[in-house]
């Protein structure tokens, strides 16, 4: 094992570098539900055809933002979708 040997100004550097990537990283995981999926994504995410997340979308299942010909999903819609679409698993006998 080698030691490696660091000048208090480098050694400053280097946490404040660390405590940087950490705020951004804790940021990321706040707030999952402000992310925005494009329609490829949520398809690819949902294994869905188009059709169907044109479906969903006229039949008011999954909330959505259109800009031009684009559209975007809030991960938290998403969320909401799974949830409201939960069944809990039957009770099984063993």
């Amino acid at each position: 094992m080698s030691a490696i040997i660091l000048t208090e100004q480098q050694y400053k550097d280097l946490v404040s570098r660390l405590d940087e990537l950490n705020k951004k990283l804790e940021k990321q995981n706040q707030k999952p539900q402000n992310t925005f999926l494009d329609n490829q994504e949520f398809i690819q995410l949902m294994n869905i055809s188009k059709r169907t997340a044109q479906t969903w979308r006229d039949e008011g299942k999954i909330s959505f933002s259109q800009i031009g010909s684009k559209i975007y999903y809030q991960m938290s819609d998403v969320q909401k979708l799974l949830d409201k679409n939960y069944n809990k698993a039957f009770n099984s006998r063993r």
